[in-house]
């Protein structure tokens, strides 16, 4: 079986040491390969170092050698070359790798047009046959912030491939995909694989891993504690960190009991509420009310309006009928969202801890209520110094979710908020939103492409766009 790229003793370092220890494997052809781990593992920084686009202040170590040539990690500029062209990258941010002045289809085609030498018309063509077959043909004239961060994340990959590249190193391609669309983004990769080309997958999910197949790794802390073929590896695992991954599955949670007061009056109420957007008619006569501690789950296909059902309520979008409630003695800060990308709702330029220290300021918080949210949520004080940019998109979401609870919201739309998280992680986050809704009285709508999450979870659930 023929080596498309091979990793050879890679590491990753910070000026505090050794982020990642030195690691080895290769990538066959016709054989994807998945690197399965938590929220901060180093898995992402494996993959940033392999294609040489490692954040400011880490360095890389060792080697990988394409197609015969032997490039060293610590020259990233050698790699780029090699972009598009032999290696497609799909990123676990798409707005990010987005251009926010292009619109789909051009994104799509630029790469048929300068990495795959086609001609001008024959481009949009090949563009047009991508984005249908991932379904999103109706974004080509969307720009990426009028795009779900599902729609975002199939461009992204359209573009990823629109160069001819055999090895895809795909971070996170399924996050905030609903299972339908999974399957499809899923199949894609392995036609890349069953032509004969490679697939290098970085996720936390296992349900991505199963499917997938091939080769697994499972990295915790820096380290790969576990390889294998992967039905081997997922059926029998021979670490401990491995068998709580596994138990960590909604499937396997407990069931929740209700905690919820039937006769206290809702703190939000929406009656005959209608929603258009693009010309496409998103719901029509919906009536809902969520009581102080309620969790009330929100399911529905990629596209059905679940984003915009939650907008709705905050008065983010106005309704084009009905009319939505809130307790008007109630500061409108205390109706907050908890975003399915982060990135899109921290600043780009600053530290997360100056983030953080400006929402004490401008709302006169208590700031030693950080610390006890930090530990209960994982996050190391270290992550502070650093840019939204610089940290993994599970802890950027844990620190959205922090902001939030700074806040002590009455009413808290999550949207995905566990989408980036790995399934330990996951289940922790899960518990300490469902908790803290309880304990502060705090009406939760929550979206999740995850059915036995939203049924593990809930107290009642809501379906639109079905």
């Amino acid at each position: 079986m023929t080596t498309l790229l091979s990793v050879e003793a890679a590491s990753v370092s910070a000026a505090t040491g050794e982020i990642v220890a030195p690691v080895s494997f290769s990538l066959k052809a016709g054989r994807p390969f998945t690197i399965l781990g938590e929220t901060g593992s180093g898995k992402s920084l494996l993959a940033q170092a392999i294609i040489g686009v490692l954040p400011e202040g880490l360095t890389a170590t060792g080697s990988v050698t394409i197609d015969g040539q032997v490039l060293s990690l610590a020259e990233p500029k050698r790699f780029r070359p090699l972009w598009g062209r032999k290696v497609g990258v799909l990123p676990q941010e798409p707005w990010l790798a987005l251009d926010p002045t292009m619109v789909a289809l051009e994104q799509v085609a630029e790469g048929h047009r300068y990495l795959g030498r086609l001609g001008e018309d024959e481009a949009i063509s090949a563009a047009r046959t991508d984005l249908e077959a991932l379904g999103v043909l109706d974004a080509e004239a969307k720009l990426p912030g009028q795009l779900s961060g599902g729609m975002a994340q199939r461009v992204a990959f359209a573009a990823a491939r629109a160069g001819g590249a055999r090895i895809i190193i795909a971070d996170e391609p399924t996050k905030g995909l609903d299972v339908s669309r999974r399957d499809e983004v899923i199949a894609l990769l392995m036609q890349e694989v069953e032509a004969g080309g490679t697939v290098l997958v970085i996720t936390h999910d296992l349900a991505l891993a199963r499917q997938m197949g091939g080769d697994l790794a499972v990295m915790l802390e820096g380290k790969i504690i576990e390889t294998g073929e992967a039905v081997e590896v997922l059926s029998s695992p021979s670490h401990d960190y491995t068998r709580r991954l596994i138990a960590a599955e909604p499937e396997n949670w407990a069931e929740r009991v209700s905690a919820v007061v039937e006769d206290v009056d809702p703190i939000l109420v929406a009656s005959g509420i209608r929603k258009s957007r693009g010309g496409k008619l998103l719901f029509s006569g919906q009536d809902l009310s969520l009581r102080p501690g309620e969790i009330v789950g929100i399911t529905g296909p990629s596209g059905s309006g679940k984003s915009s059902l939650g907008d709705v309520l905050l008065g983010l979008l106005k309704v084009d009928a009905g009319e939505v409630t809130r307790l008007p003695q109630a500061k409108p800060v205390r109706y907050q969202k908890l975003y399915q990308d982060p990135p899109s709702a921290f600043p780009q330029k600053i530290t997360l801890g100056d983030a953080i220290a400006d929402l004490l300021r401008l709302h006169r918080l208590d700031g030693t209520r950080v610390q006890p949210l930090m530990e209960r949520l994982r996050l190391s004080s270290a992550l502070l110094s650093r840019l939204p940019t610089e940290v993994s998109g599970g802890e950027l979401q844990r620190f959205a979710l922090l902001r939030v609870l700074l806040l002590d919201p009455l009413f808290l739309f999550a949207d995905e908020p566990t989408s980036r998280l790995d399934l330990i992680t996951q289940q922790e986050t899960i518990d300490l939103l469902t908790e803290l809704a309880r304990e502060r009285n705090c009406a939760v709508l929550l979206v999740s492409h995850d059915a036995a999450l939203i049924e593990k979870t809930c107290d009642r659930q809501v379906q639109i766009g079905v």
